[in-house]
């Protein structure tokens, strides 16, 4: 289900008929790319529920995928506040680029990675592979999840405590992976977590 956050239409007059579409992944929060819409596209967008621009170059609609296959599918769509621009949290169905890259901005995955990593483990609960080390824990039960978090919770005070850097790195990496996998194993996204912490902060 596509999610409109607006207040207003669209005022495809400022700026001569067009409108900048900022495209983010709706997993990793990573910018993907601009391009422009008319109203047409606009239209076609919130239609068929994939992003399509208005190309200048070649002067006409553009779905984002139609030769390639990797089309931004729409998550959700928001106006700014002058009504002029729109951001888009979409899907990515493969690389943004024409590169080849995920974004159009070669950024590094860096935090992102995390929720990147978020996605990995959903895709492997919804279609299983023998060699994954994520559904051989699963097939051990919640019980082992469960138990997995404290051992390495465990093993990262004691590197915190007693070893070098690269360890307790290591260590965390450990648990916060195992961590992600016993919120998946609970159905609780981290989405719910962050809310919450804002609540207690606030």
């Amino acid at each position: 289900m596509v999610r409109k956050q607006m207040s207003e239409q669209l005022d495809f007059e400022k700026n001569g008929g067009l409108v900048p579409a900022i495209i983010q992944d709706a997993q990793t929060l990573e910018v993907l790319m601009l391009g422009y819409m008319n109203q047409e596209a606009w239209q076609k967008t919130q239609a068929e529920k994939r992003v399509t621009f208005f190309s200048r170059s070649k002067n006409r609609l553009w779905t984002k995928g139609e030769e390639s296959g990797h089309f931004l599918e729409v998550v959700s769509i928001h106006i700014d506040c002058d009504n002029d621009t729109v951001l888009v949290k979409a899907q990515p169905k493969g690389p943004t680029c024409h590169t080849g890259s995920r974004s159009c901005f070669n950024t590094a995955y860096n935090q992102n990675f995390i929720f990147e990593l978020i996605r990995i483990i959903d895709d492997r609960y919804q279609f299983p592979r023998a060699d994954s080390y994520v559904n051989k824990l699963r097939e051990r039960g919640m019980n082992k999840v469960a138990q997995k978090v404290g051992e390495e919770a465990v093993e990262t005070v004691i590197a915190a405590l007693a070893e070098e850097e690269s360890d307790f790195v290591n260590e965390t990496s450990d648990l916060v992976f195992h961590l992600l996998v016993l919120l998946r194993e609970k159905n609780v996204p981290l989405e719910a977590i962050a809310k919450n912490l804002e609540r207690r902060h606030q």
